[in-house]
């Protein structure tokens, strides 16, 4: 598994956004600015956020976004589930139940069950405050 750069991006993004929660609804202009990421490709990245409920928008001239949530809420895995898709390491486990014809002799499944709870745990278990707090103790931005 690799994570695309539209993956990326977006856990930048929702850092972005985190980070300067208070200051409510703020343009991507100013999110592409400080990530240094192009505007356009955060449009594209847009619509993946917003569908999964983790952007709320405002249009007009105070527009911009926000989060949806609290960044303690929104863990790595949803943003990167809302973007990637599936995470599974193999195509196999990508519905539930496995509807592969061969579940029921693979010997080697319990190693890719194993991977994906592993990746799933681990990914479900960091959140957008965990970056927050991690980044004030190195002294900085943190670095997607």
């Amino acid at each position: 598994m690799k994570i695309s750069t539209k993956g990326r991006y977006a856990l930048r993004m929702l850092y972005d956004l985190a980070v300067h929660q208070e200051e409510g609804y703020v343009s991507l202009k100013d999110i592409a600015d400080r990530q240094s990421i192009s505007k356009k490709y955060l449009e594209q990245i847009v619509p993946l956020l917003n569908k999964t409920g983790l952007l709320r928008t405002n249009r007009g001239n105070r527009g911009g976004y926000m989060l949806a949530g609290k960044p303690s809420d929104i863990t790595v895995g949803d943003v990167l589930k809302a973007t990637e898709g599936s995470l599974a390491p193999v195509a196999c486990l990508d519905f539930e139940p496995n509807e592969c014809p061969r579940v029921n002799e693979c010997c080697t499944l319990f190693v890719w069950e194993g991977l994906n709870k592993a990746i799933n745990d681990y990914l479900d278990n960091i959140t957008l405050q965990t970056i927050i707090d991690r980044g004030t103790v190195m002294g900085g931005d943190y670095c997607i």
